[in-house]
């Protein structure tokens, strides 16, 4: 199935940017007449019917509109730290996207090796993901914060959840399976410290904020693998 793209949707009229309406009429040969199908990234997938077929402009007649589609019946918001290489930050939120993602948000740990990370280019990866996965909805992606600072505002009505890998006598780490399973919560947010994980004093502060600490298996996972995990740890609760 073809997927397209578009945020200029208003008054039964659809319209590509150049880069989608060259794909559509250079690359995919659609002309005058033809449907195609359109995402608005909001979870809203349109069918329409070309009236002009410019490769720099590509309009279309909507005929008919579905809600949700493609969609999931959770939220999950991963709050995870960039990776050194960030090449396979890029792949996890491509891989999550896939999986049932709605928010991600970039944060900064005290140990954290990478502090940089531009937003624009996970957008475009997460929309290409969002296409090839059939689903109507493009994860958010937030402009990157310090890790208390994220703590210290994520939503109270979530399921809040910090993955570490060191234990604490006081709270001990359960199964992110456990949590999930034992919870009816549909919003859920989910944090994954960098290689060289979150600090103490990063989970004390997430603790005494209400976040419950999880793990993710036996195994040690890189930071993008981890986050992988978890995404498809909600998947699997909740599908």
């Amino acid at each position: 199935m073809e997927l397209f793209y578009s945020r200029d949707i208003q008054g039964g009229i659809c319209r590509l940017d150049q880069d989608e309406s060259g794909h559509c009429v250079k690359v995919l040969r659609h002309r005058a007449g033809d449907e195609i199908s359109v995402i608005d990234g909001c979870g809203t997938l349109y069918r329409c019917r070309i009236i002009s077929d410019s490769p720099k402009g590509v309009e279309a007649a909507v005929i008919s509109h579905e809600s949700n589609w493609g969609g999931h019946p959770y939220r999950l918001h991963l709050a995870v730290c960039p990776t050194k290489n960030n090449d396979r930050y890029e792949w996890f939120a491509e891989k999550a996207c896939e999986i049932g993602l709605d928010e991600l948000s970039p944060v900064i740990g005290e140990h954290s090796e990478r502090r940089v990370l531009k937003t624009a280019r996970i957008e475009k990866v997460l929309i290409s993901a969002a296409k090839q996965s059939l689903k109507a909805s493009v994860p958010s992606v937030n402009e990157p914060v310090s890790v208390k600072e994220f703590i210290r505002n994520a939503s109270k009505d979530a399921l809040r959840l910090i993955a570490y890998c060191f234990e604490d006598e006081r709270v001990p780490r359960r199964s992110i399976k456990e949590v999930l399973d034992s919870s009816e919560a549909k919003e859920i947010i989910v944090m994954i410290g960098p290689e060289g994980d979150f600090s103490k004093a990063e989970a004390e502060l997430a603790l005494e904020q209400g976040f419950i600490p999880v793990h993710l298996g036996a195994s040690r996972l890189r930071t993008e693998t981890a986050a992988i995990t978890a995404a498809s740890a909600a998947y699997f609760r909740y599908m």
